[in-house]
């Protein structure tokens, strides 16, 4: 214990110059700006957070499992720009920010060359880059992840630590803005050890934080949701209900490059698109090993503990998957599995296995070019899909429905953001207007019902002037002055 203690302070005493991490997390930034268009459009979740606080269009319905954070982190630029470029590369500098600070409270609890090799394992992931420079919370939870416990174990070897506790209080600060559920089971095995071993102010710290972050979303459910219970209990629904589900096989499937598998059916993807995920759990077993043998495991297990606490719930308790959701998991692992592999490739002495250091060489490599293959395949589609929309909002401006406007229907959101209207739903998980507040819209602002090109319009939209749009129909309402019907 007396040698981890020294071993901290002397890490957080180390400042001083650029270092292997700073490369890293410049790297990271570098490589979401070549790899990532920043001229991408924005996603269905996005346009959800940045239409909060931009003004491009009205806010999207806002559903109960859903947080803030998201829409505080874009605000510097949302909510005085309507530029997607620049709020791309607002996020990736940021990103890479995140990921250095996250992996700069490791210091001196892991050598500098593995906390750099367990950065570039999280960091070139093909889901950690594509979501670097988006405006979606799991990122920021990942790297909330990642500080917590690097400053729980500070705080823990020592609670005078003030640079720790308060990296403590706000990392969990971060993660429920983010995602209030997610926090909790992230930080469940840091709550459990700190009471175990009477941590009291560590606990403290780490409990102030979560409050603070989840205050906002605990409020609103009091003032929108009818309470906490019942917003856990929508929260549910709309993720299909909580219970056992086992999506070990769907998350396997979204490892191709699908950014939601929902639902997730068809045949799981070639072996060399997930072996790297079954690898990545054997190696932190083999960490777990080396470390218990070392008489360290502590620095090595929490956050494997925390790592597999996060990931539960993806895997076992929904019904459906997105590559997105593991990504505290990943980031949790990081630093464990690059200390396996820095062990597997090295004697004790620091010199390399010759052979061993070939076989990680290699089996890396690999990793590497099908994380880049899945990513550019990835970021292509995306690409297609979002200029899809802009056409379509491109089309319903020609036909007449521009702001102030109302969408409904299906990809009502992203189309009405695109095209700079208000989005409604009748029902399912967006539900936040009645057909008599549509038809009464129809009197005063263009109005448009989406379907696909296969589907009957809804009933208040039979009578309306239909279109066919790429894939979509569009059923337009008669003009606000040529409407005189209930």
């Amino acid at each position: 214990m007396a040698e981890s203690v020294s071993v901290a302070r002397a890490g957080a005493l180390r400042l001083g110059t650029p270092s292997a991490i700073a490369v890293v997390a410049g790297a990271f930034t570098a490589t979401q700006l070549l790899l990532v268009p920043p001229a991408m459009g924005l996603g269905w979740d996005e346009i959800v957070y940045v239409s909060q606080v931009g003004d491009h269009a009205p806010a999207a319905f806002f559903s109960a499992p859903r947080a803030r954070g998201v829409s505080v982190l874009v605000a510097p630029i949302a909510s005085w720009s309507s530029s997607t470029p620049l709020l791309r590369v607002y996020l990736a500098v940021l990103s890479g920010l995140a990921l250095y600070l996250a992996l700069r409270t490791w210091r001196g609890l892991f050598p500098a060359r593995v906390l750099a090799g367990g950065g570039a394992l999280f960091a070139t992931l093909w889901v950690t880059l594509f979501y670097g420079p988006s405006a979606m919370p799991n990122y920021w939870v990942a790297v909330g992840a990642l500080t917590a416990v690097g400053c729980f174990l500070r705080a823990r070897a020592d609670d005078r630590d003030r640079a720790a506790l308060w990296g403590l209080a706000a990392s969990a600060a971060l993660m429920a803005l983010m995602r209030p559920t997610d926090a909790v089971y992230v930080t469940a095995p840091l709550l459990v050890l700190a009471l175990a071993r009477r941590r009291w102010r560590p606990f403290a710290v780490l409990v102030a934080g979560l409050a603070a972050g989840g205050a906002q979303w605990v409020v609103e459910a009091y003032s929108g949701h009818g309470g906490l219970a019942q917003r856990l209990a929508d929260a549910s629904r709309i993720q299909g209900g909580l219970g056992w589900h086992f999506a070990v096989d769907d998350q396997l499937r979204g490892l191709i490059g699908r950014t939601l598998c929902r639902p997730c059916t068809g045949p799981l993807p070639h072996p060399a698109v997930y072996l790297w995920w079954f690898a990545l759990w054997a190696l932190a077993a083999v960490a777990v090993a080396v470390a218990v043998r070392a008489r360290r495991p502590l620095p090595t297990v929490l956050p494997l503990a925390c790592a597999v606490t996060a990931a539960v719930p993806y895997l076992f308790l929904i019904g459906y998957a997105a590559p997105r959701f593991l990504l505290p998991a990943y980031a949790l692992a990081a630093i464990p599995v690059a200390d396996a592999l820095w062990r597997l490739a090295t004697t004790p002495r620091g010199g390399p296995r010759p052979v061993a250091a070939v076989v990680v060489a290699l089996g890396l490599a690999g990793h590497l070019a099908v994380q880049w293959a899945i990513l550019d395949r990835t970021v292509q589609r995306t690409v297609d899909d979002r200029r899809a929309w802009a056409r379509t909002a491109g089309e319903l401006h020609r036909l007449g429905v521009r702001p102030p406007c109302l969408l409904t229907g299906h990809t009502a959101i992203p189309l009405a953001y695109y095209t700079g209207c208000s989005s409604a739903a009748t029902g399912g998980n967006n539900e936040n207007i009645t057909v008599p507040a549509i038809l009464d819209a129809t009197r005063r602002i263009p109005v448009a019902a989406l379907g696909t090109s296969s589907g009957a319009p809804p009933s208040y939209a039979r009578s309306w002037t239909p279109y066919r749009f790429d894939r979509l129909r569009l059923y337009l309402a008669p003009p606000p002055g040529e409407n005189g019907r209930a």
